[in-house]
């Protein structure tokens, strides 16, 4: 019975080789599901910004209904400059107006008077809303919300998303070509498009379209694009500021003309923006020491950005699009409806 017992013995536990060989069927099997956790975690960042981008373009829908149209994409009194921020009395932007429809009413009616204010004297007041972070306007698959810009004393909040601008850069200056609803022409034809091509936009300086009244119709005109946060560049990049109502922090502004032609790109100088850090190769290409006058859609999401229509659908749409494609999406009034799939 010794003998057996012993011999028993022996065969308890695992020798070196098996241990070995276990431990790299685990890894093996952790290799495989690695990749695919890490896909589900994607779809579901990607599900959860267009279900932002959804709740963006019904507030703006609410607000049409109560106010006869889109808000601006940032009110600016006459004498502020266009073209920079720091230093100036600049006012809300289209997501302050938007606030009362997102259930951010609270938050709003602790600044409305200073809100309503500014339009008659340029009351900068308003601007403590901007350091409230408000989760439905930051996309979960982003970096550096945590981080804010601080202009005129204020540390502004980040945020993901954009209105669209329109707009044609060059010679018209991006930014600008839009203001109080106007209408750029192509005239330099970028790319060999058109030169009758206008690249109005839906929600520009002092100026918020009404639904009825866009030309290529509200299914075949982006309301709302994605952006990225350049706070993990350096903290004064102003990209992606949620109530900062200027190119590449809460609006998207000659992003289909000249040097920045597509979503994602990365040219370098693709983005003008004051006080922007230049990261092409990382898809945040910008002009330093440029003021504001072109900023272009941008995500983190592999292929691609999210944009909401001005009907209120959201599209997925990918970074391989024309840039006729993108013109025909962003611009309100190029007599060119495109579908966006």
């Amino acid at each position: 019975m010794s003998l057996f017992f012993r011999a028993s013995q022996k065969k308890q536990g695992f020798t070196l080789i098996e241990l070995l060989v276990v431990i790299a069927i685990i890894a093996i099997l952790i290799g495989l599901l690695l990749p695919a956790v890490q896909k589900v975690r994607q779809a579901a960042a990607l599900a959860q910004c267009k279900n932002n981008l959804k709740q963006l373009s019904l507030a703006c829908h609410n607000y049409s209904d109560t106010e006869g149209k889109l808000p601006a994409a940032v009110k600016l009194n006459a004498g502020v400059s266009r073209s920079n921020a720091i230093g100036q009395s600049f006012g809300p932007n289209w997501t302050v107006m938007i606030l009362p429809y997102l259930e951010q009413g609270a938050l709003y009616t602790q600044h409305s008077a200073n809100i309503t204010a500014y339009g008659t004297n340029s009351n900068q007041a308003w601007q403590a809303i901007g350091a409230a972070p408000v989760k439905l306007l930051k996309c979960p698959s982003d970096f550096g919300h945590e981080i804010p810009y601080n202009i005129n004393g204020v540390d502004f909040a980040r945020g993901n998303y954009a209105c669209n601008a329109g707009g044609i850069h060059g010679p018209s200056n991006g930014w600008t070509s839009t203001e109080n609803g106007a209408s750029p022409t192509n005239g330099n034809a970028w790319a060999g498009l058109p030169t009758t091509l206008n690249g109005g936009g839906v929600m520009c300086i002092n100026f918020g379209s009404k639904l009825n009244s866009i030309v290529d119709g509200t299914s075949n005109t982006i309301m709302i694009n994605e952006l990225r946060v350049g706070s993990l560049i350096v903290p004064t990049d102003p990209r992606g500021t949620w109530a900062l109502g200027f190119p590449g922090a809460s609006v998207t502004v000659g992003h289909f003309s000249w040097d920045c032609m597509l979503p994602n790109n990365k040219d370098y100088q693709a983005d003008d923006c004051e006080g922007c850090i230049d990261r092409s190769a990382d898809g945040m290409g910008a002009c330093v020491g440029c003021p504001y006058q072109q900023g272009q859609a941008r995500s983190k999401h592999t292929g691609g950005v999210a944009a909401a229509l001005c009907d209120g659908s959201v599209r997925f749409v990918t970074n391989a699009i024309t840039q006729r494609a993108w013109w025909y999406l962003n611009a309100s009034d190029d007599g060119n409806p495109n579908d966006p799939d």
